[in-house]
This record gives structure tokens, sequence and C-alpha cells, in this order.
């Protein structure tokens, strides 16, 4: 795994150029990410291009031994653009433009800023495609972050309407499959379709579905547009940094026109922001982040990238968006890097070289603190390169298990939870949490996925609808299948599948009722656990079911089981899967400093001294 950072040239005095790349050479870094958020150094004006200083800035760091990953500066289009498409901006939900002043302040459904963009990435591409230091190209900069993914816009709007012609046909269609004649909401053309924002209560399901199905085809659009212009000039890997806990679009699909998947990795931050975790957890954890959660990324976008990726930018220090922001504790910054490459990174860059004394992210920590002078992390870096250079080899491991996440089912949830708790990303996430306390390493593998016959134990919590593809690999799989809660109980246009848990097992099966309990309320079954959250009641042949439904080689879990009741059903199935599993310690702390020396993701490795 190689080292490397993130770099802004254009932010600092071209003096220090060279002095920063020697420094980052010498200290044992050998990639160096540029370029995402400069469009107003490299184009002040329309036409008008100022490409030296790029120049000269990749050609020191190329003189001094490194790499440099070369980003499009999409993101962050320069007020000159807004000038020439004011109605290129973002909307809220509320109707409010998200205006200029900060970054991602665009629609993807503006076709005259997707060219523009395009064509700033071919022009990059033919002019830096063919250079030797250049190592591969990122576009744009965190898809979705600060809720940017669905626009509200009248540009969306009518991106909207045509996407909904191009798929529904005809209007009649369209007003049967949504089931419009509930609350007379049939529409005469699709002129009238509106965006599904400021209803008196809550818009039709599917109509709230479809637009979350079309927001996310609109950013992988936006996405082919530039990877299609790069490889005009370029035949180098595309990649894109995506985040944690991003989950409105498809991340699969996106990915399947990149060549690499890359993740933004803040532990700290996203414990504070992104988790559901306990406050004792938290608090417990709050300096050296959730490892589970972190983990759930790695192998998410190991799978995303096809078996290709890396972390794009690593939290070294104190970040400044979080509701607060503490410092992580020694040897911990190493550790996550080390926990990254046992899942298979092939780099690890560190958000960023030299922390800015000027504008938001003055208060983010680097490498080097804003004087200059070595951050605290700088030293740790030192022993992070001796480690890496004491492994020898890696073993990669084939997983016996796999976890199915869905983007489309945590739209669905999103869209009618049904209980204020439900919340698709949460359920799989549990599950998760649960094999590895049983120690099990696992793939995390798209609803789409086209090999489930290696995996002799297959996950599917909560997936709304089953394709017929999807059926088809279940009813021929060998291995253990274990189904639930809400599995199949939609339609593809979000309407009641009746009879879904029937069209799994293939016998007369009933689904009663389900419901919601409030926070802290539990339902406990004798002999079996504690479901929370959500329990549904099933029939088999009129006779009511067990919590778990085991039929052959499938089994269906009729609620959301706590903590140790999901661990005990997961070690019962892991067993008759034929897969070894031994419950972990919920907590091993040793005196510091942190040692190297564990098993962990996907990946094992040996070093000189210990196994």
């Amino acid at each position: 795994m190689e080292l490397g950072v993130c770099y802004y040239p254009e932010q600092w005095p071209q003096a220090l150029w060279e002095k920063d790349a020697l420094e980052m050479k010498n200290l044992g870094l050998s990639i160096v990410r540029i370029g995402e958020f400069a469009w107003s150094k490299l184009e002040p004006k329309e036409g008008v291009y100022q490409f030296e200083w790029l120049d000269r800035s990749i050609k020191i760091l190329g003189d001094a031994g490194l790499k440099i990953i070369l980003g499009t500066p999409s993101a962050t289009p320069p007020s000159w653009v807004l000038h020439k498409f004011p109605d290129m901006l973002g909307y809220d939900m509320g109707g409010r433009p998200r205006k200029f002043g900060s970054r991602r302040h665009y629609c993807f459904s503006h076709q005259g800023y997707k060219e523009l963009a395009a064509k700033m990435a071919e022009k990059l591409s033919k002019r830096y495609g063919s250079n030797p230091t250049i190592m591969a190209w990122q576009v744009d900069n965190e898809y979705g972050c600060h809720d940017t993914t669905r626009s509200y816009s009248p540009i969306a709007e009518k991106a909207f309407q045509k996407w909904l012609l191009q798929k529904y046909q005809s209007i009649e269609i369209l007003n049967e499959r949504w089931g419009n004649t509930f609350w007379s909401m049939e529409y005469s053309n699709f002129d009238e379709i509106a965006l599904p924002m400021l209803t008196v209560t809550e818009a039709n399901p599917i109509h709230r579905l479809d637009f979350h199905r079309f927001s996310s085809d609109q950013v992988v659009q936006w996405n082919k547009a530039q990877v299609t212009a790069i490889r005009h000039g370029s035949n180098l890997p595309i990649m894109h940094n995506y985040m944690g806990r991003i989950t409105d679009f498809d991340h699969f699909q996106l990915g399947e026109d990149l060549d690499f998947a890359t993740w933004d990795s803040y532990p700290l931050g996203f414990l504070e922001d992104r988790s559901d975790r306990s406050k004792a957890f938290k608090a417990q954890h709050q300096f050296c982040g959730d490892p589970d959660f972190q983990a759930f990324h790695h192998d998410l976008y190991r799978s995303v990238g096809r078996g290709r990726w890396a972390v794009m930018e690593q939290q070294p220090g104190p970040v400044n968006w979080a509701p607060y922001n503490p410092a992580p504790d020694p040897g911990v910054v190493k550790m996550w890097a080390l926990e990254a490459k046992a899942h298979g990174a092939e780099f690890l860059a560190f958000f960023r070289w030299r922390q800015a004394p000027f504008a938001q992210e003055q208060m983010h920590t680097a490498l080097k603190r804003a004087d200059n002078e070595p951050a605290k992390a700088y030293d740790e870096i030192k022993e992070l390169v001796k480690a890496l250079d004491q492994i020898q080899k890696l073993h990669e491991n084939e997983n016996d298990v796999a976890l199915v996440f869905d983007y489309e089912s945590h739209w669905a949830w999103e869209v009618q939870p049904q209980g204020q708790d439900f919340n698709y990303f949460k359920l799989v996430f549990a599950y998760y949490c649960a094999l590895r306390k049983l120690g099990v390493s696992l793939d995390i593998i798209s609803a789409d996925s086209t090999n489930i016959k290696k995996y002799k134990l297959v996950c599917l919590p909560g997936l709304f609808n089953i394709s017929e593809a999807l059926s088809r690999k279940i009813k021929s799989h060998q291995g253990q299948i274990l189904f639930g809660p809400r599995s199949h109980t939609k339609t593809e246009d979000f309407k009641l599948n009746i009879d879904s848990v029937s069209k799994i097992f293939d016998k007369e099966i009933k689904l009663t009722q389900v419901q919601t309990f409030r926070k802290g309320t539990k339902k406990t079954f004798k002999d079996f656990g504690t479901f929370e959250i959500w329990t549904e009641e099933l029939t088999l042949d009129g006779i009511p079911s067990e919590p778990i439904l085991s039929l052959g080689n499938k089994s269906y879990l009729t609620g959301w089981p706590d903590e140790e009741t999901l661990i005990k059903i997961l070690s019962t199935t892991l067993s008759r899967a034929g897969i070894s599993h031994k419950r972990l310690a919920d907590n091993i702390r040793r005196e510091g400093p942190w040692e190297f020396n564990y098993l962990e993701g996907k990946v094992s490795y040996e070093n000189k001294n210990t196994k």
C-alpha cells in the first residue's frame, strides 16, 4: 500500500512548492492528489486558460519522484460559470437555490454545465494524459456531500418529466403503475408532474421513489460525461472519491464507468456526524472512531471498485465539520492506515499536506500546521512507513459470507419507514457488526451481483424487492440464505407485494401484520430472543410461524433483533453453512502504543517478526 497526500499548490506561494515536494518524498509519501478545486485558477474567465502554474507544479512534484492523481475541478464552478448559467444552481427541498460561496453548488440535471465540465475534463486530459507523472484521474469530488444529490430546481423538474416519459412512454401507464386513482392524483400529461416537494402530507411513495431513482441516474450520467471526455486524451485509471454513509445515489451503478473506487475516511468525524451508535459507545470510541464503520466502507468500496480500491482522504487529526472534533489518540492514525491495508487498499492519502490559514477549513488538521511546522500525525506517518516496510506479503482470503447492500432499498424505506427508527443502512450495518463480532470476514455485494454461488451464506436484510434475476440465483443457490425483515414486501412500483414470503419459499405463507416499536420498547420470545424497532407476523399453512422461519437452506427473520439475538441467529446460521466462527470479546483493550500484528477485514499479513 502506497502512501500519499492531498495538496493544493494554487493555495501556496510557488517558492514553497519544491521544498514541499522534497519533504513529502523524504517522509515516505509517493502519491499526491491535486487540482480538484482549482477551476478559477485554471480558467479565470471563459476561454482564458492558465495552465502554466499547473505545468510547473506537476514538474516539481514529478522531479521529486512523486506520482500525481489529477482531479477535475467541477465540484467548484467559479463565479463566471454561474453568470453564464444562472439557472445551474441546485435547489433544496423547500424550493430555495443553493447559492455561490462554498462548493457543490450545481444541479446534476443542468445540461449546459455538464457539457462545460466535460470540456474542462477533456482539456486537462489532452494536456496531461501522456505526462509520465500523472498516474490516475479523479472525477469531481465527493458526490452527494452536503445533501446535493437531489436537486429540486426548475431544471431538475423538466429533466424528471423527460425521464418519466422515457420510462413509462404514456401518461396512462404512469397513472396505472403509480396508483394515481388514490386521492384523484391522475395526470393528463407528463408536463403536469411536479417534483415530490411541499405537498400537504406525504407525496405518493412511488412518485418519491422514482424521483430518487432519477436523481441517482443524473449523478451517473454526469460522471459518465466526464469519464468519456477524459478517455479522449488518456487511458489512465479513472476514479471518484466516495463518502461515508452517502446513500442517495447508486455507487455500484456509478462505479461501472470507473476503473477504481476510493473513499474519504474520517473516523472521528463520522462517529459524531453519521453514526447511530449510543452515547456511551461514542464516548468510549471518541479518540479512535468506530472500527466497524470504517471496515464496512472498506469492504463496500472494494466491491464498488470490483476489487480495486483505496482511501483518497484519511483524517490525520481533528476535523472542522463535526459537532465535536477530538484528536485521535497516539498510534490511532497509524492503526487506521494499517486497517485499510488489511482490507486490501492499494494506496492511502492523508488530507491534507498543510493546514489552511484561511477560508472554511482553517480548523481542519493536516500533516503540517499552518505555520509549516509538523503536526502531531507527522511523526506517526514515519512509524507507519517503517511498519509497511516490514510487511513481506499479503494473503488474500476468499470470503464465505456475502451481505447484500442495495441503494434502492435504502430509498424505499426512507420513503416509507413505517417507524421513525427504521433505517436500511442501520439494519444492514447491524448485520455487518454482528458478523464481525463472530470473527467472520465478508464481502458486501450489490443486489445485481452476478456471482453468489461462491458464498456459503448470503444475507439479504430488508431488500425491498427481489428481482427475477436475483430470484433465479437464490433458487439455484446451494448455500444458506437469510432474509428479512421486510424482504420482497414491495413491488418495483412500490405496491404491496401480496404473498411476498410465499414467493420466497414457494409455500403457502401469509404476512398478516407488521408493527413498529417506540425507542426502548422490545418484544421477547421465549427460547429465542428479543426484537426491537420492527416485527412481522407470519402464518405457515394457517399456523403462526416462529420468529425465524427456516425451510431447507432458506431462513426468514420476522423482525429486527437486538444485538445479542442477532449474534445468536447468525452464529446458528453460520454453523449450518459450515463456516467456522468464534465470538470475539466485546472490549479488547491493549496498553499503547497500538501494534499492527492483528487480523482484519479481507486479508491477513505477516512481517519479519510476528505472524
